[in-house]
C-alpha cells in the first residue's frame, strides 16, 4: 500500500486527532494527487457520522471530493451535525467550496393519507435543513431540540433490534456492545444493524456453507442463490435489510403520527438556527408527490426554502419505460422549483454501496440542468460563508430587507458568493477577525460588482491583506 493509500485509510478512523494529522500530510505530500476544478457537484455526502457504506469520514469526503475536482461539495448526515467543524476545517485546508446539511423524516399531517417520500408510511417524508454553518452551542435551545432527534432515533433502533432478535436468537445482537462500536458518536442507522446482524452471523457461522445456509433459511430464498449473494456483498446486505428491517419484514413496525416529529416543528428549528429548511423530493411516483406543485407549495408555506434531489434514480435506470417516466417527472419538478425561486441541492449520498460518488453533469440525462445544479451549490455555499462569517443567512428578516422578497435577485446574490474562488484557512481567519458588519459589506461590493458585470476590486486578495 502506497504513503498516499495509508494516509487516505486514517482520514476514516474514529480518532480526529489521526484524522487531522493524516490530512495534514496529505495536504503537505501529496498535493499530485489533487485533481484541477471541475464542474460538478455533490452537496448530499453522508459520513460515517450517520452511514457512509465505504465508512468516508468528512475529511475523507473532502479529501477524495478534492482529489476529483469537484467544484462543491456538502455534507449531510443523517439526525446529526457531528461533522460539520472537520468538513469545513477540511474544505478550507484544501480549497474545497463547502456546505453542511442535516437529513431526517418527518411527520407532514397534510399528507397523511398518502406515501411522499418513504414508501409505505403514509404521512412520513424526508427532509433537510441546509447550510447549518457552525457547530451549535452544547446548551443552546438549537442544539437541544436537535438532540431530540439523535435521542428519538437511538429509541426507534433498539426498539428495533429488540423486535428483530427473537426471530433470530442464533445471532441475536446487542445494541450497546455490538451495533454502536461501528459508528464514531454514537448515531447508529438502521444500515449499522443490518451491518451488526451479518457481521454476528460471520462470527457463529464460520463456514461458507453455514453462513449461506443460516441466511437462505432467513431469507427464504434457494441455498444456490443466497450463496451467489456473498460474492455480492451490497446484494446481500439490501436483502438482509428488507427482510429485517425495512415495510414487510419481520422487525419493522408501520409508524403512527408519534413516531417522527412534525414537520413544522422541525421547519422552525432549522429557521431558529439560520439554515435553510428543504425540501426532498424522490421520483415524483408517488400519490403525494404526483403533484409536485402542491407539494412544494405546501412546504414552501411552511417556510422551506429549497429543493433536494437525487439525480441518479431519476434517469440511470435500465427499463426504459420506467425511466421515461422518471426522467419525465424529473424535468417538471426541476421546471416547478425554477419557476417558484427554489434553489436545488444534489447529491448521490453514498449511503449505499454502490452508489456513485458523484453524478456526472455532463451525461445525457442531466446535461439539461447542469447550469441548474451548479447555481444551487453555490447558494448553498454562498449561504455558508455569509452566515459563518456575516451573520446573513438565506432566510430570515435580513434578507428579506435587502432583496424586499424578490427571491430571483436573492438567488443570483448568494450564488454569486458561492462563486467566488474558494476560501482557505488564511481568508477563513481574516474574514474572522474582521467582524460580520465589514464582512458583509465587503461582499456587498464586491459580489454585487460581479452580478452588475463590473470587474470585482481585489476579490480574495484583499483578505491577505
Amino acid at each position: 500500500m502506497s504513503n498516499q493509500a495509508k494516509l487516505e485509510e486514517q482520514l476514516n478512523s474514529f480518532d480526529p486527532l489521526v484524522r487531522r494529522q493524516a490530512l495534514s500530510r496529505l495536504v503537505a505530500e501529496c498535493r499530485d494527487a489533487v485533481g484541477a476544478e471541475g464542474t460538478n457537484v455533490n452537496m448530499h455526502f453522508h459520513s460515517f457520522f450517520s452511514y457512509n457504506a465505504e465508512d468516508y469520514s468528512p475529511s475523507r469526503i473532502a479529501w477524495e471530493a478534492r482529489k476529483v475536482g469537484l467544484y462543491a461539495a456538502g455534507l449531510c448526515d443523517f439526525d446529526v451535525l457531528d461533522g460539520l467543524e472537520e468538513f469545513i476545517h477540511t474544505g478550507l485546508m484544501l480549497g474545497l467550496r463547502t456546505a453542511v446539511s442535516l437529513e431526517t423524516r418527518v411527520y407532514l399531517k397534510e399528507y397523511a393519507q398518502v406515501d411522499i417520500t418513504s414508501p409505505g408510511e403514509q404521512g412520513v417524508t424526508y427532509i433537510m435543513g441546509a447550510g447549518f454553518a457552525r457547530a451549535l452551542p452544547e446548551e443552546s435551545p438549537q442544539a437541544k431540540g436537535l438532540g431530540e432527534y439523535r435521542e428519538r432515533a437511538r429509541a426507534r433502533n433498539v426498539a428495533l433490534v429488540k423486535r428483530i432478535n427473537p426471530h433470530v436468537p442464533d445471532i441475536a445482537i446487542d445494541y450497546e456492545e455490538d451495533v454502536l462500536p461501528l459508528t464514531p458518536a454514537g448515531s447508529a442507522t438502521e444500515r449499522h444493524i443490518v451491518s451488526a446482524y451479518i457481521n454476528k452471523a460471520k462470527l457463529v457461522f464460520e463456514r461458507a456453507a453455514a453462513f449461506a445456509g443460516f441466511w437462505a433459511n432467513i431469507l427464504g430464498r434457494a441455498f444456490e442463490e443466497t450463496a451467489g449473494l456473498m460474492e455480492d456483498m451490497p446484494a446481500l446486505e439490501e436483502a438482509v435489510r428488507v427482510k429485517l428491517v425495512k415495510r414487510g419484514g419481520i422487525g419493522y413496525e408501520q409508524p403512527s403520527v408519534d413516531t417522527f416529529p412534525p414537520a413544522d416543528e422541525f421547519i422552525d428549528r432549522v429557521i431558529s438556527c439560520g439554515a435553510v429548511p428543504m425540501v426532498t423530493w424522490l421520483d415524483g411516483t408517488s400519490e403525494g408527490e404526483e403533484d409536485g406543485q402542491a407539494l412544494l407549495e405546501c412546504m414552501k408555506a411552511k417556510g422551506a426554502a429549497a429543493l433536494n434531489i437525487i439525480p441518479d434514480r431519476n434517469w440511470n435506470i435500465s427499463n426504459s419505460r420506467t425511466r421515461a417516466v422518471k426522467t419525465a417527472n424529473l424535468a417538471a419538478i426541476v421546471d416547478m422549483a425554477e419557476s417558484m425561486g427554489l434553489p436545488i441541492n444534489i447529491g448521490t449520498e453514498m449511503n449505499k454501496l454502490g452508489l456513485p460518488f458523484v453524478d456526472d453533469l455532463d451525461c445525457d440525462g442531466l446535461r439539461p440542468y447542469k447550469e441548474i445544479f451548479l447555481r444551487g451549490a453555490r447558494i448553498m455555499v454562498g449561504h455558508t460563508i455569509l452566515l459563518r462569517y456575516a451573520g446573513f443567512s438565506y432566510i430570515g428578516e435580513k434578507v428579506e430587507a435587502e432583496f424586499g422578497g424578490d427571491v430571483f435577485k436573492k438567488n443570483d446574490f448568494f450564488a454569486a458568493v458561492g462563486k467566488m474562488p474558494p476560501l482557505n484557512l488564511e481568508q477563513a481567519e481574516k474574514l474572522e477577525d474582521m467582524g460580520e458588519y465589514k464582512v458583509l459589506t465587503w461582499l456587498r461590493d464586491t459580489v454585487r460588482g460581479m452580478v452588475n458585470g463590473v470587474k470585482p476590486r481585489g476579490g480574495h486578495a484583499t483578505l491577505r491583506g
